[in-house]
């Protein structure tokens, strides 16, 4: 905190390119990046470049790659002031960013309340179409809704949360929607309940799913998540990864109290986020229990 009023939120985050497009790389990196401070209810303030590259690709393929995350940052209202670049044998891109904060206003991983129904901003399946492109199996252009997704801001989403109130929110990313559902009920001493048909995806990812393109880190998602604690009904195998494949510049996820969530979800679909989705609820059950339901509970 820098005095009772405002407090100061850091963040780092970089990773290999998920498209092809040097230019696209770079918006996509750097939302995902400025993602996590908006999951706090932050300001982005400033970014600083990180950079791993390759001499061989030639300087261009650089230059795009900061351009497009400069689109992202200036789009954020954020400046740069500086960064740091190394030589390595694959391309790394991504951002450390520096935000501003209320104190009474920040919103963490921590506080949701039984009762409270789970809102997600955008559709998952990001890492499975990744490694669908990566096999030439999809194209760019057959992963577009995705793509535009990954490179939007979260920031209009968290605005909506901030008018609204909400308990608690994070972001979906490497962890997926199950691994970061499971940090936030476990930080909150809370349990939870997924309806798996409410839970948007993107185009293709199904049935990408389904020809088992799932990416690696699907296995280290269900190495974090206690097998115990998560208790699912008959559900299609390419659903459940879905749910569990890793996110890159995902959507927020909010525990929303149940007498905001008409208001939120309407003014999500009607401004920033179409298909964002009342995904589950925060149960009585044993605190740090997941359960993963076909449908909602009629």
């Amino acid at each position: 905190m820098l005095d009772e009023d405002l407090a100061l939120v850091q963040t780092v985050d970089f990773f290999t390119p998920i498209v092809d497009d040097p230019y696209l790389f770079g918006q996509i990196a750097a939302a995902n990046a400025l993602s996590d401070l908006y999951a706090m209810g932050a300001r982005p303030l400033t970014a600083m470049n990180i950079v791993a590259f390759p001499c061989s690709l030639g300087l261009e393929v650089l230059e795009s790659i900061l351009l497009g995350g400069q689109e992202k940052i200036h789009e954020a209202g954020a400046v740069i002031i500086g960064g740091h670049t190394i030589e390595d044998e694959e391309p790394k891109y991504g951002l450390a960013a520096t935000g501003l904060v209320k104190p009474s206003e920040m919103t963490t991983i921590t506080g949701a309340t039984t009762g409270d129904y789970l809102v997600l901003t955008k559709p998952v399946g990001t890492g499975i179409l990744a490694t669908a492109l990566k096999g030439d199996f999809i194209t760019e252009n057959e992963m577009g809704e995705a793509i535009e997704s990954m490179c939007a801001l979260n920031r209009e989403a968290a605005r909506v949360f901030s008018e609204h109130g909400i308990n608690a929110c994070t972001d979906i990313t490497g962890f997926a929607l199950v691994g970061h559902l499971y940090e936030m009920i476990r930080a909150g001493g809370i349990a939870a309940e997924i309806w798996a048909a409410e839970v948007p995806l993107f185009d293709n990812a199904l049935k990408m799913a389904n020809m088992g393109l799932v990416p690696e880190g699907k296995k280290r998602i269900e190495d974090y998540v206690p097998e115990a604690q998560v208790k699912a009904g008959e559900i299609e195998a390419a659903v459940m990864d879905c749910l569990y494949d890793p996110q890159t510049s995902g959507g927020l996820l909010a525990s929303v109290p149940a007498g905001n969530v008409d208001d939120v979800v309407r003014d999500l679909r009607d401004g920033p986020c179409p298909r964002a989705a009342v995904i589950g609820t925060i149960t009585g059950e044993e605190p740090g229990s997941l359960r993963i339901l076909a449908a909602k509970r009629e």
